[in-house]
């Protein structure tokens, strides 16, 4: 089973680190699929004259064949409106002399600054006609070696868009010594363990990585699909007290929070549970946990095997709005554990902890919950 969507890829970046550099480098690459850019504005896009084949409006045409054009109103209306022009005749107007251009294959969106990528994974996830029509492929964020450390003790936002990247680019990474881009590495790692860290220069040799990021699709490699659900190293077992509730996490107090370094607001938990869970104690147990603290979930992901059913899902949630879950029907049976990634902000361990230990207690009906499977924050 193939999935027809359009695939839409989230080029986030830190300010000043080169994002615009790899936009152009992937406008300007002859050897990539026909791409629709969505910018902000044009004058902010800064893309490169020498790229562009013919302006009119709100779109522009580069002489790769690629689209780009800037947001009119709100994202759902402009992505919309790019879904209609797919059809030859429609982007053929904007080709000089009439040349024929080809119908795009993929979209990027570019955020501007230090958006947070959480709102537009849900505008993907809830608008009707996007959900129907488009599919996120993947997470792109930008951190230059140079200042990325700085602006990561200066920006909870740049924190956030680390937290929630596939595949975080690392530019400029000729102007640090190998020990400054170490520690940045094993910081950004320490922030998200899942993410793929990749070094480039100008943008050279990216374009071809960004691109199928990922596991929610029926087609995905096996793989892909661990790689995409992989967490960090599980904690040494440890006690903990039975909340009443299953999902173990309690309301978020109403103080405000110590002063802290904005990476330890940041937590990656991730969960490996070996035998097939109940689809009520599943549902009860994830309902729970985004009904409680859904704001300051920033994905979930995961692959999930239920009870009596051979195949497993892979599911994809962003706070409380959850893309529908994906059959994986090429999976090997060799493998059944079910594999759960939380990347939260202002949750602390104990919390999840208790949460995972009173999943696991109502999965095997146990009157209190025993530590066997461990979640582990950096």
């Amino acid at each position: 089973m193939t999935d027809t969507r359009i695939p839409v890829t989230l080029l986030t970046g830190f300010l000043g680190a080169g994002k615009t550099t790899l936009l152009n480098a992937v406008l300007g690459d002859a050897s990539s699929e026909r791409i629709a850019v969505i910018v902000n504005e044009f004058g902010e896009a800064g893309l490169d004259h020498d790229l562009i084949e013919h302006a009119e409006d709100d779109t522009i045409l580069m002489r790769s064949g690629c689209l780009c054009c800037s947001i009119r109103g709100d994202l759902s209306r402009t992505i919309a409106d790019l879904l209609k022009r797919r059809a030859p005749g429609a982007i053929a107007r904007l080709a000089r002399g009439g040349k024929q251009a080809t119908p795009f294959d993929r979209i990027v969106i570019e955020t501007t600054g230090l958006a947070d990528p959480g709102p537009i994974m849900q505008t993907l996830q809830v608008d009707p006609v996007l959900a129907h029509a488009t599919r996120l492929d993947g997470v792109v964020t930008v951190a230059d070696a140079v200042n990325g450390p700085a602006t990561l003790d200066a920006q909870f936002e740049a924190v956030s868009q680390a937290a929630t990247a596939d595949l975080i680019v690392l530019s400029k990474t000729d102007l640090v010594t190998p020990e400054q881009l170490a520690r940045f590495e094993a910081r950004l790692t320490a922030i998200n363990p899942g993410a793929r860290l990749l070094h480039a220069v100008r943008g050279d040799g990216v374009p071809e990585q960004i691109w199928g990021l990922s596991g929610l699709r029926p087609d995905a490699a096996v793989s892909d699909v661990l790689a995409w659900t992989r967490g960090t190293a599980p904690a040494s077992p440890s006690a903990h007290d039975p909340l009443a509730n299953l999902s173990g996490l309690a309301q978020p107090a109403r103080t405000e929070p110590a002063a802290a370094p904005h990476d330890d607001r940041i937590g990656t938990a991730s969960i490996v549970l070996d035998d097939p869970v109940p689809p009520d104690v599943f549902d009860i147990w994830l309902d729970t946990l985004i009904n409680l603290r859904g704001p300051d979930i920033l994905r979930v992901k995961g692959i999930v095997f239920l009870e009596d059913i051979e195949m497993p899902f892979v599911f994809h949630g962003v706070q409380h709005v959850f893309d529908a879950p994906v059959p994986m029907r090429n999976w090997p049976g060799h493998d059944r554990r079910s594999r759960i990634v939380v990347i939260a902000r202002d949750i602390s361990q104990p919390e999840l902890q208790r949460s995972l230990d009173m999943l696991r207690a109502r999965m095997t009906r146990d009157p209190e919950p025993t530590p066997s499977n461990e979640v582990f924050i950096p």
